[in-house]
Protein backbone atom coordinates (compact mmCIF):
# COMPACT_ATOMS: atom_id res chain seq x y z
CA UNK A 1 0.00 0.00 0.00
CA UNK A 2 1.33 3.44 -0.94
CA UNK A 3 1.91 6.17 1.64
CA UNK A 4 -1.01 8.11 0.16
CA UNK A 5 -3.37 5.13 0.53
CA UNK A 6 -2.15 4.51 4.06
CA UNK A 7 -2.68 8.16 5.04
CA UNK A 8 -6.15 8.03 3.45
CA UNK A 9 -7.03 5.12 5.75
CA UNK A 10 -5.80 7.04 8.79
CA UNK A 11 -7.85 10.05 7.72
CA UNK A 12 -10.94 7.90 7.18
CA UNK A 13 -10.63 6.52 10.71
CA UNK A 14 -10.17 9.92 12.36
CA UNK A 15 -12.74 11.86 10.33
CA UNK A 16 -15.73 9.71 11.34
CA UNK A 17 -17.91 11.55 13.91
CA UNK A 18 -18.38 9.53 17.07
CA UNK A 19 -15.09 7.63 16.74
CA UNK A 20 -12.88 9.50 19.20
CA UNK A 21 -9.31 8.99 20.27
CA UNK A 22 -10.02 6.27 22.85
CA UNK A 23 -12.10 4.26 20.37
CA UNK A 24 -9.45 4.69 17.70
CA UNK A 25 -6.80 3.31 20.06
CA UNK A 26 -8.95 0.28 20.90
CA UNK A 27 -9.38 -0.48 17.21
CA UNK A 28 -5.69 0.01 16.45
CA UNK A 29 -4.73 -2.24 19.36
CA UNK A 30 -7.06 -4.96 18.09
CA UNK A 31 -6.37 -4.82 14.36
CA UNK A 32 -3.14 -2.91 13.80
CA UNK A 33 -3.18 -0.30 11.04
CA UNK A 34 -6.41 1.44 9.94
CA UNK A 35 -6.59 -0.44 6.64
CA UNK A 36 -6.78 -3.68 8.65
CA UNK A 37 -9.69 -2.27 10.66
CA UNK A 38 -11.74 -1.63 7.53
CA UNK A 39 -10.70 -4.93 5.96
CA UNK A 40 -11.87 -6.84 9.05
CA UNK A 41 -15.43 -5.74 8.48
CA UNK A 42 -18.40 -4.64 10.54
CA UNK A 43 -18.89 -7.77 12.68
CA UNK A 44 -15.25 -8.00 13.72
CA UNK A 45 -15.20 -4.31 14.62
CA UNK A 46 -18.38 -4.74 16.69
CA UNK A 47 -16.53 -7.28 18.79
CA UNK A 48 -14.17 -4.50 19.84
CA UNK A 49 -16.28 -1.33 20.08
CA UNK A 50 -19.88 -2.58 19.96
CA UNK A 51 -22.51 -0.84 17.85
CA UNK A 52 -20.27 2.16 17.26
CA UNK A 53 -18.61 -0.01 14.63
CA UNK A 54 -21.57 0.79 12.37
CA UNK A 55 -20.29 4.35 12.15
CA UNK A 56 -17.09 3.07 10.54
CA UNK A 57 -18.99 1.58 7.64
CA UNK A 58 -22.09 3.79 7.38
CA UNK A 59 -20.36 7.19 7.30
CA UNK A 60 -18.49 8.18 4.14
CA UNK A 61 -15.77 10.84 4.69
CA UNK A 62 -14.37 10.51 1.15
CA UNK A 63 -14.69 14.21 0.34
CA UNK A 64 -13.01 15.28 3.60
CA UNK A 65 -10.24 12.72 3.08
CA UNK A 66 -9.54 14.04 -0.43
CA UNK A 67 -9.52 17.62 0.83
CA UNK A 68 -7.05 16.72 3.60
CA UNK A 69 -4.75 14.87 1.20
CA UNK A 70 -4.72 17.88 -1.10
CA UNK A 71 -3.90 20.14 1.85
CA UNK A 72 -0.95 17.92 2.78
CA UNK A 73 0.44 18.13 -0.76
CA UNK A 74 1.10 21.84 -0.35
CA UNK A 75 4.64 22.96 0.56
CA UNK A 76 5.29 23.11 4.29
CA UNK A 77 2.10 21.24 5.19
CA UNK A 78 2.13 17.73 6.63
CA UNK A 79 -0.19 15.12 8.12
CA UNK A 80 1.59 12.46 10.17
CA UNK A 81 0.17 9.36 11.84
CA UNK A 82 1.17 7.32 14.87
CA UNK A 83 2.88 4.91 12.49
CA UNK A 84 5.10 7.53 10.82
CA UNK A 85 8.78 7.89 11.70
CA UNK A 86 8.23 11.66 11.78
CA UNK A 87 5.66 11.34 14.60
CA UNK A 88 7.15 13.00 17.72
CA UNK A 89 8.62 10.36 20.00
CA UNK A 90 7.79 12.45 23.06
CA UNK A 91 4.06 12.10 22.33
CA UNK A 92 4.37 8.31 22.10
CA UNK A 93 5.20 8.40 25.82
CA UNK A 94 1.83 9.88 26.86
CA UNK A 95 -1.34 7.90 27.57
CA UNK A 96 -3.48 9.37 24.80
CA UNK A 97 -1.40 10.49 21.80
CA UNK A 98 -3.46 11.81 18.88
CA UNK A 99 -3.75 9.42 15.96
CA UNK A 100 -2.94 12.18 13.48
CA UNK A 101 -1.12 15.49 13.67
CA UNK A 102 -1.57 18.29 11.14
CA UNK A 103 1.61 20.34 10.92
CA UNK A 104 2.44 23.62 9.19
CA UNK A 105 6.12 24.55 9.06
CA UNK A 106 9.22 22.69 10.18
CA UNK A 107 8.24 19.07 10.86
CA UNK A 108 11.67 18.22 12.31
CA UNK A 109 11.05 20.54 15.29
CA UNK A 110 8.64 18.00 16.74
CA UNK A 111 11.60 15.75 17.58
CA UNK A 112 13.63 18.44 19.35
CA UNK A 113 13.82 19.14 23.04
CA UNK A 114 11.32 21.77 24.06
CA UNK A 115 9.99 23.74 27.00
CA UNK A 116 6.31 24.60 27.22
CA UNK A 117 5.42 28.08 28.45
CA UNK A 118 1.84 28.81 29.45
CA UNK A 119 -0.07 31.35 31.47
CA UNK A 120 -2.92 33.80 31.69
CA UNK A 121 -4.65 35.25 28.64
CA UNK A 122 -5.22 38.35 30.76
CA UNK A 123 -1.57 38.78 31.64
CA UNK A 124 -0.15 41.85 33.33
CA UNK A 125 2.38 43.97 31.39
CA UNK A 126 5.08 42.68 33.72
CA UNK A 127 4.00 39.09 33.06
CA UNK A 128 4.11 39.61 29.30
CA UNK A 129 7.63 41.02 29.46
CA UNK A 130 8.75 38.24 31.82
CA UNK A 131 7.44 35.61 29.41
CA UNK A 132 9.16 37.25 26.45
CA UNK A 133 12.44 37.54 28.34
CA UNK A 134 12.44 33.95 29.53
CA UNK A 135 11.51 32.64 26.07
CA UNK A 136 14.17 34.74 24.41
CA UNK A 137 16.88 33.50 26.76
CA UNK A 138 15.81 29.86 26.68
CA UNK A 139 15.39 29.79 22.89
CA UNK A 140 18.86 31.30 22.50
CA UNK A 141 20.15 28.38 24.58
CA UNK A 142 18.65 25.87 22.15
CA UNK A 143 15.31 25.00 23.69
CA UNK A 144 12.27 24.98 21.41
CA UNK A 145 9.54 27.08 23.03
CA UNK A 146 6.13 25.41 22.92
CA UNK A 147 2.88 27.22 23.66
CA UNK A 148 -0.71 27.56 22.52
CA UNK A 149 -0.92 30.81 20.47
CA UNK A 150 -3.44 32.29 22.92
CA UNK A 151 -3.40 35.94 23.92
CA UNK A 152 -1.25 37.00 26.85
CA UNK A 153 1.55 34.70 28.03
CA UNK A 154 1.32 32.25 25.10
CA UNK A 155 1.79 34.95 22.48
CA UNK A 156 4.58 36.56 24.51
CA UNK A 157 6.43 33.23 24.70
CA UNK A 158 6.24 32.78 20.93
CA UNK A 159 7.39 36.36 20.32
CA UNK A 160 10.33 35.95 22.67
CA UNK A 161 11.53 32.82 20.89
CA UNK A 162 11.22 34.50 17.50
CA UNK A 163 13.07 37.58 18.76
CA UNK A 164 16.02 35.33 19.64
CA UNK A 165 15.84 33.79 16.16
CA UNK A 166 15.04 30.58 17.99
CA UNK A 167 12.45 27.90 17.37
CA UNK A 168 8.87 27.79 18.58
CA UNK A 169 5.88 25.47 18.21
CA UNK A 170 2.26 26.60 18.54
CA UNK A 171 -0.21 23.84 19.43
CA UNK A 172 -3.64 25.13 18.47
CA UNK A 173 -7.19 24.16 19.38
CA UNK A 174 -8.65 24.63 15.89
CA UNK A 175 -8.05 23.03 12.52
CA UNK A 176 -4.63 23.79 11.03
CA UNK A 177 -6.25 26.09 8.49
CA UNK A 178 -7.85 28.27 11.16
CA UNK A 179 -6.05 30.82 13.34
CA UNK A 180 -7.57 31.75 16.69
CA UNK A 181 -7.57 34.38 17.99
CA UNK A 182 -7.57 36.29 14.71
CA UNK A 183 -5.40 39.07 16.14
CA UNK A 184 -2.53 36.56 16.34
CA UNK A 185 -2.61 35.91 12.59
CA UNK A 186 0.65 37.75 11.87
CA UNK A 187 2.33 35.96 14.77
CA UNK A 188 1.10 32.62 13.41
CA UNK A 189 2.55 33.38 9.97
CA UNK A 190 5.90 34.22 11.57
CA UNK A 191 5.82 30.94 13.50
CA UNK A 192 5.18 28.96 10.32
CA UNK A 193 8.21 30.61 8.69
CA UNK A 194 10.72 29.51 11.33
CA UNK A 195 8.81 27.11 13.59
CA UNK A 196 5.70 24.98 13.41
CA UNK A 197 1.97 25.08 14.05
CA UNK A 198 0.50 21.77 15.21
CA UNK A 199 -3.10 20.58 15.54
CA UNK A 200 -4.84 17.27 16.11
CA UNK A 201 -8.11 18.68 14.78
CA UNK A 202 -9.28 18.21 11.17
CA UNK A 203 -9.31 20.98 8.60
CA UNK A 204 -12.07 23.49 9.13
CA UNK A 205 -12.50 22.82 12.87
CA UNK A 206 -13.59 26.15 14.41
CA UNK A 207 -12.71 27.51 17.85
CA UNK A 208 -14.69 25.28 20.24
CA UNK A 209 -14.14 25.88 23.95
CA UNK A 210 -13.74 22.19 24.86
CA UNK A 211 -10.92 21.70 22.34
CA UNK A 212 -8.51 24.07 24.06
CA UNK A 213 -8.09 22.12 27.32
CA UNK A 214 -7.86 18.97 25.19
CA UNK A 215 -4.87 20.26 23.23
CA UNK A 216 -3.01 21.02 26.48
CA UNK A 217 -1.84 17.40 26.77
CA UNK A 218 0.02 17.88 23.47
CA UNK A 219 1.67 21.09 24.68
CA UNK A 220 2.96 19.32 27.78
CA UNK A 221 3.58 16.04 25.97
CA UNK A 222 5.91 17.59 23.41
CA UNK A 223 7.97 19.23 26.15
CA UNK A 224 10.50 18.14 28.73
CA UNK A 225 9.04 20.67 31.16
CA UNK A 226 6.30 23.28 31.57
CA UNK A 227 6.85 26.82 32.84
CA UNK A 228 3.81 28.66 34.18
CA UNK A 229 4.37 32.42 34.15
CA UNK A 230 1.07 33.85 35.41
CA UNK A 231 -2.11 31.92 36.21
CA UNK A 232 -5.26 32.33 38.26
CA UNK A 233 -6.15 29.47 40.64
CA UNK A 234 -8.63 27.93 38.17
CA UNK A 235 -6.61 28.70 35.03
CA UNK A 236 -6.32 26.27 32.15
CA UNK A 237 -2.58 26.64 32.58
CA UNK A 238 -2.86 24.59 35.76
CA UNK A 239 -4.45 21.82 33.68
CA UNK A 240 -1.35 21.85 31.49
CA UNK A 241 0.87 21.73 34.59
CA UNK A 242 -1.11 18.80 36.02
CA UNK A 243 -0.87 16.92 32.73
CA UNK A 244 2.87 17.61 32.62
CA UNK A 245 3.32 16.10 36.08
CA UNK A 246 1.25 13.06 35.09
CA UNK A 247 3.40 12.66 31.99
CA UNK A 248 6.61 12.78 34.02
CA UNK A 249 7.62 16.26 32.84
CA UNK A 250 9.15 18.96 35.04
CA UNK A 251 6.87 21.73 36.28
CA UNK A 252 8.21 25.25 36.90
CA UNK A 253 6.40 28.33 38.17
CA UNK A 254 7.36 31.98 38.51
CA UNK A 255 6.11 33.54 41.75
CA UNK A 256 4.44 36.92 41.82
CA UNK A 257 2.86 39.42 44.14
CA UNK A 258 0.65 38.05 46.92
CA UNK A 259 -1.85 40.73 45.87
CA UNK A 260 -2.04 39.61 42.22
CA UNK A 261 -4.87 37.26 41.18
CA UNK A 262 -2.75 35.93 38.30
CA UNK A 263 0.03 34.93 40.70
CA UNK A 264 -2.12 32.69 42.89
CA UNK A 265 -2.12 29.80 40.44
CA UNK A 266 1.69 29.84 40.35
CA UNK A 267 1.84 29.96 44.15
CA UNK A 268 -0.53 27.00 44.28
CA UNK A 269 1.77 25.01 41.98
CA UNK A 270 4.82 25.89 44.06
CA UNK A 271 3.04 24.69 47.21
CA UNK A 272 2.32 21.43 45.37
CA UNK A 273 5.97 20.92 44.49
CA UNK A 274 6.62 22.88 41.30
CA UNK A 275 10.13 24.34 41.10
CA UNK A 276 10.17 28.04 41.95
CA UNK A 277 11.89 29.90 39.14
CA UNK A 278 13.50 33.35 39.26
CA UNK A 279 15.79 33.23 36.21
CA UNK A 280 16.09 31.18 33.04
CA UNK A 281 19.24 29.64 34.50
CA UNK A 282 17.07 27.90 37.13
CA UNK A 283 15.33 26.03 34.33
CA UNK A 284 18.47 25.26 32.34
CA UNK A 285 20.19 23.86 35.42
CA UNK A 286 17.20 21.67 36.26
CA UNK A 287 16.84 20.28 32.75
CA UNK A 288 20.58 19.75 32.37
CA UNK A 289 22.64 19.13 29.22
CA UNK A 290 22.54 22.80 28.27
CA UNK A 291 25.51 25.09 28.70
CA UNK A 292 23.70 27.46 30.99
CA UNK A 293 25.26 30.88 31.31
CA UNK A 294 23.90 33.25 33.96
CA UNK A 295 20.64 34.61 32.64
CA UNK A 296 20.30 38.34 32.32
CA UNK A 297 16.65 38.32 31.36
CA UNK A 298 15.33 39.70 34.65
CA UNK A 299 17.65 42.37 36.01
CA UNK A 300 18.06 42.43 39.77
CA UNK A 301 20.63 45.21 40.12
CA UNK A 302 18.93 48.28 41.57
CA UNK A 303 21.95 50.56 41.43
CA UNK A 304 20.68 52.41 38.37
CA UNK A 305 17.05 52.73 39.49
CA UNK A 306 15.65 56.20 39.95
CA UNK A 307 13.47 57.12 42.92
CA UNK A 308 10.22 56.63 41.00
CA UNK A 309 11.06 53.09 39.87
CA UNK A 310 12.21 52.23 43.37
CA UNK A 311 8.97 53.62 44.80
CA UNK A 312 6.88 51.68 42.28
CA UNK A 313 8.23 48.35 43.47
CA UNK A 314 6.94 45.38 41.50
CA UNK A 315 3.19 45.62 42.14
CA UNK A 316 0.67 47.95 40.48
CA UNK A 317 0.74 51.30 42.24
CA UNK A 318 -1.69 54.22 42.17
CA UNK A 319 -0.66 57.82 41.57
CA UNK A 320 -1.74 58.73 45.10
CA UNK A 321 0.51 56.03 46.56
CA UNK A 322 3.42 57.28 44.46
CA UNK A 323 2.88 60.81 45.74
CA UNK A 324 3.07 59.48 49.28
CA UNK A 325 6.12 57.28 48.64
CA UNK A 326 8.19 59.83 46.73
CA UNK A 327 7.05 63.07 48.44
CA UNK A 328 6.71 64.47 44.90
CA UNK A 329 3.53 66.19 43.77
CA UNK A 330 1.24 64.69 41.13
CA UNK A 331 2.22 67.50 38.75
CA UNK A 332 5.88 66.58 39.18
CA UNK A 333 5.25 62.85 38.84
CA UNK A 334 3.09 62.80 35.71
CA UNK A 335 5.72 64.00 33.18
CA UNK A 336 8.31 61.68 34.77
CA UNK A 337 5.90 58.76 34.51
CA UNK A 338 5.24 59.57 30.86
CA UNK A 339 8.97 59.55 30.16
CA UNK A 340 9.38 56.18 31.88
CA UNK A 341 6.47 54.77 29.87
CA UNK A 342 7.94 56.03 26.58
CA UNK A 343 11.22 54.35 27.54
CA UNK A 344 9.39 51.08 28.03
CA UNK A 345 10.12 50.93 31.75
CA UNK A 346 6.57 51.17 33.06
CA UNK A 347 3.01 50.66 31.83
CA UNK A 348 -0.14 52.61 32.61
CA UNK A 349 -2.95 50.42 33.96
CA UNK A 350 -6.69 51.11 34.32
CA UNK A 351 -7.65 53.10 37.40
CA UNK A 352 -4.77 55.58 37.16
CA UNK A 353 -2.27 52.92 38.26
CA UNK A 354 1.25 52.19 37.09
CA UNK A 355 3.45 49.09 36.97
CA UNK A 356 7.12 48.69 36.19
CA UNK A 357 8.06 46.36 33.37
CA UNK A 358 11.62 45.36 34.24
Amino acid sequence: MSHNDSLAAWLRLTLIPGIGGETQRKLLAAFGLPEAIFSAGRLEARGVIGNRADLLFDFDPTEAVAHSLEWARQPGQHIISLADEAYPKALLEIADPPSLLYVRGNLALLQKRGLAMVGSRNATPQGVQTAENFAKTLAAKGLTIISGLALGIDAAAHRGALAAKGETIAVIGTGPDRIYPARNKELALAIVESGAIVSEFPLGTPAIASNFPRRNRIISGLSCGVLVVEAAPESGSLITARLAAEQGREVFAIPGSIHSPVARGCHKLIKQGAKLVETATDILEELGSFNAAPAADIPSDKADEGPILTALGHDPCSLDDLVERTTMSADQLLPELLTLELCGLIATLPGNRYQRLN
